[in-house]
């Protein structure tokens, strides 16, 4: 099956990727030897700062419609290259039309915010269920009124509402951190959401999990022939892939914040698998990349449940299920776009 096939992250600076017929060529000075990996093992490459790409190999990417995407060491998106696109007109005008109606936008804007604080309220239920006491009841408390902001986005007048009732259910959410974070952690939370730059180890791991996030839902607008820089809940904003962050709203809880505090906690990722810059932003060491990266792609094969096609789905796989899904009410064959969500 075509869309489980795996992505290649090329992370040491000094990395070279050349094409060795039908396979890549994986090359370092320091690392002799001859690594070889089938191109019919990889869909997409993902290649940090220091790496570099032959122009064989991107010629031939380019042809077989394999994805390759760069990103900074923080895992900020710095370009991409998708080959040649057959194209999808009559589905983008849909999408176009659906962001010029505004009662549309405003319903699709509301749905995407509401798969959101799902899977927010589904991550501090999980957490609760492990914790006891002062702990417990502050994350239960929270996902109290977190189901609370989903009831109010049934009927709201206006993409402002929407906007605002996100950005409380953010501010509560942010403010549980702590609980969150077990004592075995042994990391300090910081206050709040900082990611231009991150200025601690956690904002620092969201950021670069969100910047993998990024790349895989992209991907996959880009693959069903949607417009990723057409979206409704973060509008048109020049440079951002806004469809594309609509439809990460969804997954961030589950596919990143899950990953990250579990890693804290279990005492996978430390403070010393980060490293302070100037100025004070925090990124991944190299060792530390590598083992989010670790995380991150054992976490890609795991099943999740979605009650659309009643069937586990790899967690790698959903949002090209979901580019599906929004691309079916946008051309009428489903009535409303439904968000995913484990329960």
């Amino acid at each position: 099956m075509r869309d489980l096939l795996n992505t290649l992250y090329a992370t040491t600076p000094g990395t070279s990727l050349h094409l060795d017929g039908d396979a890549i060529r994986i090359y370092h000075s320091e690392q002799p030897g001859r690594r070889l990996l089938p191109l019919a093992r990889i869909d997409h490459i993902v290649a940090f700062g220091g790496v570099t790409i032959t122009d064989d190999l991107m010629h031939r990417c380019a042809r077989d419609r394999r994805s390759v995407t760069w990103l900074s060491g923080s895992g900020r998106f710095l370009a991409g290259v998708v080959g040649p696109q057959d194209g999808n007109p009559h589905l983008r005008v849909a999408q176009h039309d659906q962001y010029r109606d505004g009662a549309r936008r405003l319903d699709l804007a509301a749905r995407f915010v509401v798969g959101k604080l799902q899977n927010t309220r589904q991550l501090l239920l999980r957490a609760a269920r492990d914790a006891t006491g002062r702990r417990q009841g502050s994350l239960r408390e929270v996902a109290e009124c977190t189901a609370t902001s989903i009831i109010a986005l049934a009927d709201v007048p206006s993409l402002e509402v929407v906007m605002g009732i996100e950005g409380q259910a953010a501010r509560r959410y942010v403010s549980i951190w702590p609980d969150l974070l077990t004592s075995h952690a042994r990391l300090r939370p910081p206050a709040r959401r900082v990611s231009r730059p991150p200025t601690d180890p956690l904002n620092a791991a969201l950021s670069f999990g969100y910047g993998l996030l990024r790349v895989a839902v992209q991907g996959a607008l880009d693959q069903v022939g949607l417009d990723p820089f057409i979206g409704y809940l973060h509008g048109i904003r020049p440079g951002k892939p806004s469809l594309a962050l609509d439809l990460m709203e969804e997954f961030r809880a589950l596919l990143v914040d899950r990953i990250v505090f579990t890693a804290f906690n279990q005492r996978q990722l430390i403070e010393t698998d980060f490293r302070q810059m100037p100025g004070g932003a925090h990124e991944f060491t190299d060792g530390g990349r590598r083992t989010f990266l670790r995380l991150w792609s054992d976490a890609r094969a795991r099943g999740w449940q979605h009650r659309g096609l009643r069937t586990d789905v790899p967690a790698a796989l959903l949002p090209l299920v979901q580019a599906r899904v929004l691309a079916r009410h946008l051309r009428g064959d489903l009535d409303g776009y439904v968000p995913w969500s484990p329960t």
